[in-house]
């Protein structure tokens, strides 16, 4: 087990805000969490577990040690006639191992290609993108306590899965708002992620992005591989490349809102995008929301709205190939709250921040 002392964590995140964490450890294997929670002085520290920091907001130096997740590995474990079982380690790159699977002939992950961060952290926020969410393709996963060192498996409905949410993100029980959760947040360290991938594959047409690039195209039936691409083309198209404009993706959930409050916005707002959902609520483009508030390419510092997509926050000073001299956590974080203000105070509607805030 190497332990580093202040490790500057700006190629960790990917805002590529500038902050240190006081001890990192980097966590390939489960041995190496053993060896942390067996430590006299480590183990009984407050933990932070670090993915590929897509989806964290940094507003000061970490003192918890931090635990890099860097397990490695991808297998097929089982198929039957219904669908391929494949596991994946938490460190591994997410679109790499949606590549992978679509190379090995085994599709189902397409629309969810060019999403950032890595497999472990994708059951955390229950990822997704173009009308499909980890939770449609998710078997099973494998994790450590950190409290009691031991290891323990989890099914799909023992995850809490919602939209942008898992039993990880909430705390234990008794703890506030969080009193009546099993939560683990803080508490779980996921080292293997196991995916089911259907063989009866169909494509899922559903968003019209990807309607658009059926007609462009004029291909009726795409194959997996299609579908991936038209999806990395499109987001490419709409999102900065966190390599050259630190940003975290989605700043902001989509809202949901009842059928009655959708149809009283789109009076006063006819071209409000909106999607009905299967449980009867109605989806509104949180982007839409943000860019009819007038927050497009506006900024708050060096913290800024990006000028292509309103439901991303960039740091226009920030990049992995650049001095740090960019947006700190402390400027995202108002920018952010001066636009849900903004769309609280003409909408009635509450944005909730996807990003993890530490």
């Amino acid at each position: 087990m190497l332990v580093e002392n202040n490790v500057p964590l700006e190629p960790y995140n990917t805002f590529h805000i500038v902050a240190k964490a006081q001890t990192l450890i980097r966590v390939k294997s489960e041995a190496d969490v053993a060896e942390v929670l067996a430590d006299p002085v480590l183990g009984p520290a407050r933990k932070f577990v670090l993915g590929g920091g897509s989806n964290i907001v940094l507003t000061g130096d970490v003192k918890a040690v931090t635990l890099k997740v860097e397990i490695m590995g991808r297998r097929l474990v089982a198929q039957d006639d219904k669908a391929w079982i494949v596991e994946a380690g938490a460190g591994e790159s997410w679109h790499e191992v949606v590549d992978w699977t679509l190379s090995q002939g085994w599709p189902g992950l397409e629309n969810m290609a060019l999403i950032p961060g890595t497999m472990g952290a994708a059951p955390v926020q229950n990822i997704g993108a173009y009308g499909l969410e980890l939770q449609d393709r998710f078997d099973s996963l494998d994790a450590i306590d950190l409290h009691t060192g031991r290891p323990f498996t989890l099914n799909a409905s023992q995850c809490g899965f919602a939209y942008r949410d898992s039993v990880f993100k909430h705390g234990a029980p008794g703890t506030g708002a969080d009193s009546n959760n099993l939560g683990l947040k803080d508490r779980a360290l996921i080292t293997r992620v196991r995916l089911r991938l259907p063989k009866a594959w169909r494509p899922d047409l559903g968003y019209l992005d990807l309607q658009r690039k059926q007609a462009e195209t004029g291909i009726t039936a795409p194959t997996p591989r299609q579908v991936f691409d038209w999806v990395c083309e499109i987001r490419r198209a709409k999102l900065p490349d966190p390599a050259v404009i630190g940003n975290a993706g989605s700043f902001f959930k989509n809202p949901t809102v009842t059928p009655e409050q959708c149809a009283d916005i789109i009076a006063r707002e006819p071209n409000i995008v909106h999607y009905p959902m299967p449980d009867g609520t109605v989806k509104l483009a949180a982007g839409w929301l943000i860019d009819a508030c007038g927050w497009k390419g506006k900024s708050i510092g060096q913290a800024g709205v990006y000028e292509k997509q309103a439901l991303v926050l960039v740091n226009r000073g920030g990049a992995a190939t650049q001095a740090p001299a960019g947006a700190t956590g402390g400027e995202v974080m108002t920018l952010a709250r001066a636009i849900q203000t903004s769309v609280y105070e003409r909408f009635g509607i509450r944005l909730e921040p996807e990003p993890v805030v530490i």
